[in-house]
């Protein structure tokens, strides 16, 4: 049984969290016939939602028939999940070395239904990089994120997962296997995974991931290293980044003190 057809599932909340999952950082407010198309829900089932979470504090405009935005109720969410989530914090120092020694973007990366969220990034001082910021949504099939955190889950979680994607780029649950087997040979040799740059969702980025589970959260968490192809060829990704990028992935994890690697799946 899925998720959504459970009698436990509650679709009106289920509906006005996606409408606030529909913003990104680089929006300038969303009307609600925007949210509409980004949500597939119907205009009027939006309008009654945003006038519920603006009451709520949750989405503010400034006046009548203006932008909807993040409302300060968000702002503390958000704050209070970041003070829980307490490796974000000892990461950043971490990744911004990382970031800065090897010229790439160094991302992190959960799970949002069928795709991959970036929460967080470490943009690489004095280097031009990417523009991937947070908010930002990569698919399962054809990232390098996406196929590591397939390989990492426990099977239960696969399952789930490939069932919400539906079939997004062609995750078929025959090509998410073949991607399990794939990536996870990948972690379990060399600790870091590498999509097939021919298959990639955007030809303009090349990247290097691997997983981590937190102690406090029930799926791992992927972190990523991103920069442009002709700067982060699959060779340096192979000989110098993916290396480096598991190896301070393993430094959180000692001071954290977890289990080196951490669990990744039925590998």
């Amino acid at each position: 049984m899925s998720t959504s057809t459970d009698r436990r599932f509650a679709t009106t909340l289920a509906r006005g969290l996606s409408v606030l999952r529909a913003f990104r950082p680089s929006d300038s407010g969303l009307t609600n016939a925007e949210i509409s198309e980004r949500t597939g829900l119907p205009k009027s089932t939006v309008s009654r939602l945003t006038f519920t979470l603006q009451a709520l504090g949750y989405l503010t405009h400034a006046h009548h028939h203006d932008r909807y935005r993040p409302g300060p109720a968000l702002l503390v969410l958000g704050n209070t999940a970041a003070t829980s989530i307490s490796f974000v914090d000892m990461a950043g120092p971490l990744m911004q070395r990382l970031a800065d020694e090897t010229g790439t973007l160094v991302l992190l990366l959960v799970r949002d239904h069928a795709k991959m969220l970036i929460v967080k990034t470490w943009r690489p001082r004095k280097v031009a990089s990417l523009w991937l910021e947070a908010g930002h949504r990569l698919p399962f099939n054809g990232s390098s994120s996406g196929q590591t955190l397939l390989a990492a889950l426990s099977p239960e979680a696969f399952a789930r997962v490939v069932e919400e994607a539906d079939g997004d780029r062609d995750l078929t649950p025959e090509r998410a296997a073949e991607l399990r087997r794939e990536t996870g040979g990948q972690l379990m040799k060399q600790g870091f995974a590498i999509a097939d740059p021919a298959s990639y969702f955007a030809s303009q980025i090349h990247a290097v991931a691997t997983s981590f589970q937190p102690k406090d959260l029930a799926e791992p968490v992927i972190f990523t290293c991103g920069a442009m192809p002709e700067m982060l060829s699959v060779d340096r990704m192979q000989q110098e980044v993916g290396p480096r990028l598991r190896a301070t992935v393993g430094e959180l994890e000692r001071m954290l003190g977890h289990a080196p690697g951490g669990p990744r799946g039925d590998l």
